[in-house]
């Protein structure tokens, strides 16, 4: 077997592996001097309680990569269940001149458009910028954190969106 052949097949294995990972679908928002823009992304995790702090991959092909390199702040909305239609906009089903002509969208003193009626949006100060592979790994310090009840967030897994049911544990 060639090293390219492992390689691809490496690569396609992981990508399998990766469609398993049920995910939070967020739509990370972000502004530079002349640009406002959103992506879907399910790649945000938690990285430090202190500082408080998140990180985000985006793909260096994106306009939001771009956009998010010159700018000094972004947000992370989480959506909720009934908000895949949102997702899939955000996510190329729309051009990005007309994504934020759907859900209820404001804009924070600094300029970063939120969802209003988000899960979750974590406002963040761009804090690192790691580029690695195809993808720049940004490290956001949280400065502000609005949550919304209930707990409702988007889910996604193999290609499909889902939604998160609470499980109880019986006592052995």
């Amino acid at each position: 077997m060639s090293l390219d052949a492992a390689t691809d097949e490496l690569r396609s294995s992981f990508k399998l592996a990766m469609r398993r990972f049920p995910a939070a679908v967020t739509v990370i928002t972000s502004a530079d001097q002349t640009r406002r823009h959103g992506m879907t992304a399910t790649a945000v995790t938690s990285l430090s309680m202190d500082p408080p702090s998140l990180l985000v991959c985006v793909n260096q092909a994106s306009l939001l990569h771009d956009i998010m390199l010159l700018a000094r702040r972004f947000c992370v909305n989480l959506l909720r269940r009934d908000q895949a239609a949102l997702s899939a906009a955000f996510s190329g089903a729309l051009p990005p001149e007309t994504r934020f002509g759907l859900g209820e969208w404001a804009v924070s003193p600094e300029g970063i458009s939120y969802l209003e009626n988000a899960q979750i949006n974590l406002f963040c100060r761009k804090a690192a910028a790691v580029p690695y592979g195809t993808h720049t790994i940004f490290i956001g310090e949280v400065e502000l954190v609005n949550v919304h009840d209930p707990v409702d967030p988007l889910i996604y897994q193999d290609a499909t969106y889902c939604f998160s049911v609470p499980t109880e544990i019986e006592a052995a």
